[in-house]
């Protein structure tokens, strides 16, 4: 009798460690994902406030250029004010659709491209959009590792207990995969 006991007892510890493992598991995904979309927040802030310095040196050059300067000016609003990953995607969006605006005014005045103060803050906005593209990609391989520990089996049980729910991908554009159209 004691022999079974023994074997039951084992087995049930071996039951609450596996248990224990999984829900472990998955806290330690979901704050991974939250983790990566911190780090894609902090690049977007960073950006966000980039933008109205260098608005106000292409004013300097291109002051009756004002319907570009407002929709810069929204889509940073709109971005700072987002609050899920897909508002936050869309907002992101329309703010590198508007600096592509702000970027063709910007060509049209040889002299504010040869400005050390644009230049230097062109190369920043340039390297925080690399920044961003990478965090979004990091994110999205953290939410896909999340992802499958809450669908594989037997995660899907626990998480599925425990509320776990799977996280939203940061996903691209519409039309983004479309190459753009050069023309001479």
């Amino acid at each position: 009798m004691s022999i079974i006991l023994i074997i039951l007892l084992v087995i049930i510890i071996i039951i609450v460690a596996a248990v224990i493992l999984l829900y472990n598991g998955l806290v330690s995904s979901r704050n991974r994902v939250k983790n990566s979309w911190a780090q894609i927040e902090v690049q977007l802030n960073r950006r966000a406030d980039l933008i109205p310095n260098l608005v106000e040196t292409v004013k300097g050059y291109a002051s009756h250029e004002e319907g570009v300067f407002a929709k810069v000016t929204e889509a940073r609003a709109g971005l700072m004010n987002a609050n899920t990953v897909s508002d936050m995607a869309d907002a992101n969006n329309q703010l590198t659709q508007s600096l592509k605006s702000l970027f063709a005014v910007a060509e049209a005045y040889p002299e504010l491209k040869a400005s050390e103060n644009f230049q230097n803050l062109q190369n920043q906005l340039s390297d925080t959009e690399d920044k961003i593209a990478y965090s979004r990609q990091f994110y999205n391989d953290t939410v896909l590792m999340y992802n499958n520990k809450c669908e594989t089996f037997p995660g899907n049980i626990f998480a599925g207990m425990f509320g776990f729910k799977t996280a939203d991908f940061f996903n691209a554009p519409e039309g983004a995969a479309q190459a753009p159209r050069v023309e001479f």
